[in-house]
C-alpha cells in the first residue's frame, strides 16, 4: 500500500500525476475485492483553488475531511446523485485533494458488472467509480490504507509521454482557475500494456 509520505507532500498537482498507474482497491463487507488501474485524476489546490470546495478557506461538515492530514478519502454526493471519491493529500490542515475519474478494472469485473447494470471495459467518469467500487459517502474519512479501501503501488510506471493533461471538467465557474491543465489521464496504449 502506499504510504503515508506519498499523500503528504505539498504539490498536489504532481500527486495527481503520479497516482496514475496505481491500483484502487475496495472489500465492502463480504463482497470480493473489486478494483483496477487509476487512469484519469484531477487535482485541486485548496484555498486558493476557486474549483475546489475548500476555496477561500471554506470549512463546512462536507469539506472538513478535507482539512485532515492526507491519505484518506474524501467522499461527496454530487448533484444529489453521485458519490465521488477523492484523495485528500498534503499536511493536516491544508485542504488538497486528487479526485479519482476513472480505473480500468481488472479485480471483481462481475461485481462490478452487477453493481453499474451493465459492460465495463472502462470505468470512466468519477461517480462510476465509485458505484462499480461499492464506495459511499460512509467511507469519508476512511484511511486509504484501510481493509475495505486502498491504493496499492504495483511498480507500474506512465512515463510522461503517455499522459494527457487538459483542463478539468465541470468546474466552469470557477473562472480562469477552470482553464488550469490540471487534469491527467493515461493513453490507450499505457494502459493496454498493464
Amino acid at each position: 500500500m502506499l504510504p503515508p509520505a506519498f499523500y503528504q507532500r505539498e504539490d498536489v498537482v504532481q500527486i495527481a500525476q503520479d497516482l496514475l498507474g496505481k491500483w484502487l482497491f475496495t472489500k465492502i463487507g463480504n463482497d470480493p475485492i473489486t478494483g483496477g488501474v487509476i487512469v484519469e485524476t484531477e487535482a485541486y489546490a485548496g484555498t486558493t483553488d476557486r474549483a475546489c470546495h475548500a476555496y477561500n478557506g471554506r470549512r463546512t461538515p462536507r469539506t472538513e475531511t478535507m482539512y485532515h492530514a492526507g491519505g484518506i478519502a474524501y467522499v461527496y454526493l454530487c448533484y444529489g446523485m453521485h458519490n465521488l471519491l477523492n484523495v485528500v493529500t498534503h499536511q493536516e490542515g491544508i485542504p488538497h485533494a486528487v479526485l479519482i475519474r476513472a480505473i480500468q478494472p481488472t479485480h471483481g469485473l462481475d461485481l462490478m458488472r452487477t453493481r453499474r447494470a451493465r459492460k465495463i471495459p472502462l470505468i470512466s467518469g468519477p461517480g462510476t467509480v465509485c458505484q462499480a467500487l461499492g464506495i459511499t459517502r460512509a467511507h469519508n474519512g476512511l484511511p486509504l490504507s484501510s481493509t475495505t479501501l486502498w491504493i496499492e503501488d504495483r511498480d507500474t510506471r506512465i512515463s510522461q509521454n503517455m499522459i494527457q493533461t487538459g483542463p478539468r471538467i465541470g468546474v466552469e465557474y470557477a473562472k480562469e482557475d477552470a482553464l488550469l491543465p490540471w487534469r491527467f489521464r493515461t493513453l490507450a496504449n499505457a494502459v493496454n500494456s498493464l
